[in-house]
């Protein structure tokens, strides 16, 4: 019996870990990050042609301190994955193991830290970022809240 419920659960996630990413939506637009500098945002464009495109900038002290690119994307397998280029870090992918409404969670067993990337949109309309993983032998998470906000275009 326990075989039978969790093959019925690996065939779940496998079946959610392919595909359409305008599910995903709801993570599209720009979201300043709760309780750090002006200017500290994360940016994810609609979902088109496989992919949706982010940015994250973390401001303090009004420089720069950090930065990441990042795309969600189907590839050739069909499989959904994180591709994270964070400022001064190789580029990272993990790939999605669940996906609903208002949750998308991404993982990378090899990777360091994180090992498992979290997207959490919350009842308010507030989007929750967490990573999770081994950090130097020590279990480590860290949260990111983050408010919608108006894309500025800067005219």
């Amino acid at each position: 019996m326990n075989r039978l419920l969790t093959g019925v659960i690996s065939l779940l996630l496998v079946s959610t870990a392919h595909g359409d990413l305008s599910e995903l939506q709801w993570l599209a637009g720009c979201w300043t990050q709760d309780g750090r500098d002006a200017g500290s945002v994360e940016q994810w464009t609609l979902p088109a042609g496989g992919t949706m495109l982010g940015m994250n900038r973390i401001v303090s002290g009004g420089r720069t301190v950090a930065f990441e690119y990042m795309r969600i994307a189907v590839n050739k397998d069909d499989m959904v994955e994180f591709i994270a280029s964070p400022s001064g870090q190789e580029t990272a992918r993990f790939k999605m193991v669940s996906m609903n409404e208002n949750e998308v969670v991404f993982e990378n067993p090899e990777h360091d830290f994180p090992t498992r990337i979290i997207y959490r949109l919350l009842s308010d309309g507030s989007l929750l970022g967490r990573i999770e993983g081994i950090d130097k032998g020590t279990p480590r998470t860290a949260e990111f809240p983050m408010t919608r906000t108006e894309c500025v275009s800067g005219d």
